[in-house]
């Protein structure tokens, strides 16, 4: 069954509709909320009141325009910018879930390595400018097309595209330093890692 009509059992009051909702959804909400705004705490909140409104005022999406997905992607954007609002500043993405996927072999040092990456990442992520990191979190963590992220956040594809590049552009360059430092130890006495 699909989303919209998931929806409209919610709306009357369904619970199982809207425990399936959440379920389908929260998931990637949560993860890129905390991508946003970098705690935890206040993306469960952000996630959770995503949803309340939805249920609250079930009227307010409109399948003819976008998918449940995007519009609740929307919605926690919006949340999140409120939220930096009224907390007068911008957090650093701290406890995003790792997505790393499994290596497949037991080595500590390929584990460890793996580890440091990701946190190496992640902190390059969260000294992007929020226009750019969200756009990034769409596309490569949620798996949205330019286009929904482009119904996301209000903008044409062009500027969703725009934004994505110099993201790209910014993590390079921050990422640039670790890697070559990185490369250097990993070459010591000719052998790269």
């Amino acid at each position: 069954m699909d989303d919209a009509k998931i929806l409209k059992r919610a709306a009357r009051g369904d619970e199982t509709a809207f425990l399936l909702l959440y379920e389908r959804h929260c998931d990637a909400l949560f993860r890129f909320t905390c991508g946003l705004v970098g705690q935890a705490e206040s993306a469960e909140e952000i996630t959770h009141d995503c949803f309340l409104s939805l249920i609250r005022q079930p009227r307010r999406f409109d399948s003819s325009k976008a998918s449940l997905r995007t519009y609740l992607f929307a919605a926690a954007r919006n949340l999140a910018f409120k939220h930096f609002r009224r907390t007068a500043r911008e957090v650093l993405v701290g406890e995003v879930p790792d997505e790393l996927s499994s290596l497949g072999e037991d080595e500590p040092l390929l584990k460890l390595l793996s580890e440091e990456v990701s946190n190496k990442v992640q902190e390059a992520i969260a000294k992007l400018p929020p226009l750019q990191r969200e756009a990034l979190l769409l596309f490569e963590y949620e798996g949205l097309s330019l286009a929904e992220i482009a119904q996301v956040v209000g903008m044409d594809v062009g500027a969703v595209n725009a934004r994505l590049h110099r993201a790209r552009a910014g993590l390079r360059r921050l990422l640039a330093p670790y890697f070559k430092s990185t490369c250097e130890v990993a070459s010591v006495g000719g052998e790269l890692l």
